[in-house]
């Protein structure tokens, strides 16, 4: 798809850049990519170490290794099992919700040509949340499968009301924003309301804490379904980059450059809701991800979305593996959800950028 370059000073939303500082900011996003894969993998077999137990960094490889056939660990079966079976998954997992998140926020933010559109301010996250509580304290059906695909249900539900809203109140970028934070309400009030009307005490506990984020349970069943999506949505988005550069420039200017603009809009909209899906029904509602590191790896590398994507999907899955540990370590030996450590970091982002855009209004 064509790739769109225009002076900066046209470009809505401070995504676009000169075509001088895009080839800059190309060449050093193949460095950073490197870069980042490696502090990625660094993050991981740190964030596997830290904990009551004395492991290092060596340990958590040696166990990795020797659970894929590659000679033996040296450490006890206990030990093995708390980084296999524990840190390692948990890691993992947050990981691939931090790089789904991010890219989540870098298409949205294109699509509607808005800084601070996000699964969670859109109210996706809400309404992915009401469908997976509904099939949790409901019990309709059984198993990860039924509980992704309530939470997708909820996703699509909530972004549809999104749209009908925005669309109906004017269409602009800020009319989205007011009637993703009127979704937003609407499904967490939806899912307060199943909670205390039919779930028992011990489910409320469970679903109150999840609802918040929460990266305790992971398995690497959940790695492999949330890490093999977010992978998929990474290659489309990645296929989807020349596009998503039009689209920043609005649909009239897609259309002239020959996309598609209703087939895309629309596959990278359930790509999007697909993501944040997964991500809730494995993790919980994790917020201001979206919103924060898509802006951060645009300081960094520019605004081609060639580069843009996945350098968001490391910076993300970096992020939310360092967020985790902090959570699960600040307060121990109890545990702090990761949607509020989240929150604390990003609520100062999100108001730093909304200064921003009025100091350059």
């Amino acid at each position: 798809m064509t790739s769109l370059l225009v002076d900066e000073r046209e470009a809505p939303g401070d995504v676009a850049t000169p075509p001088d500082r895009g080839a800059r900011g190309s060449r050093r996003g193949l460095v950073l990519g490197v870069v980042t894969l490696a502090a990625l993998a660094v993050s991981i077999a740190v964030a596997t170490t830290i904990g009551p137990s004395d492991l290092g960094p060596r340990d958590a490889v040696a166990v990795a290794l020797a659970k894929v056939g590659l000679g033996s660990s040296g450490l006890t079966g206990i030990q093995e099992a708390i980084v296999w079976d524990l840190r390692l998954p948990r890691a993992v997992l947050a990981a691939a919700c931090g790089a789904g998140l991010a890219l989540c926020g870098v298409v949205l933010q294109s699509l509607l040509r808005n800084p601070l559109a996000d699964p969670f301010v859109l109210g996706i996250s809400s309404g992915a949340s009401t469908g997976a509580v509904a099939i949790v304290v409901l019990g309709v059906g059984a198993g990860s499968a039924t509980l992704a695909s309530g939470a997708f249900a909820g996703a699509l539900l909530a972004f549809g009301l999104v749209l009908v809203l925005g669309m109906a109140s004017g269409g602009t970028t800020d009319r989205m924003i007011l009637a993703g934070v009127a979704a937003t309400q609407l499904f967490a009030a939806l899912t307060s309301f199943i909670v205390f009307t039919a779930a028992d005490a011990e489910q409320t506990r469970g679903v109150l804490f999840w609802l918040l984020g929460s990266l305790g349970t992971a398995s690497w069943r959940d790695v492999l379904v949330c890490g093999g999506l977010v992978l998929a949505g990474l290659v489309v988005c990645w296929l989807a980059a020349g596009a998503l550069d039009a689209f920043t420039f609005g649909e009239d200017a897609a259309a002239a450059l020959g996309v598609s603009v209703l087939r895309i809009r629309l596959l990278l909209l359930v790509v999007t809701a697909l993501m944040t899906a997964v991500i809730v029904s494995t993790s919980g509602a994790i917020g201001f991800v979206g919103l924060v590191l898509p802006h951060a790896a645009r300081a960094v590398v520019g605004a081609r979305h060639r580069v843009l994507v996945p350098v968001s999907a490391v910076l993300g899955a970096i992020f939310l593996v360092w967020v985790d540990v902090g959570a699960r370590t600040v307060i121990a030996p109890q545990e702090l959800p990761v949607g509020v450590a989240t929150a604390l970091v990003g609520v100062p982002a999100f108001v730093v950028i909304l200064l921003r855009r009025r100091q350059r209004s």
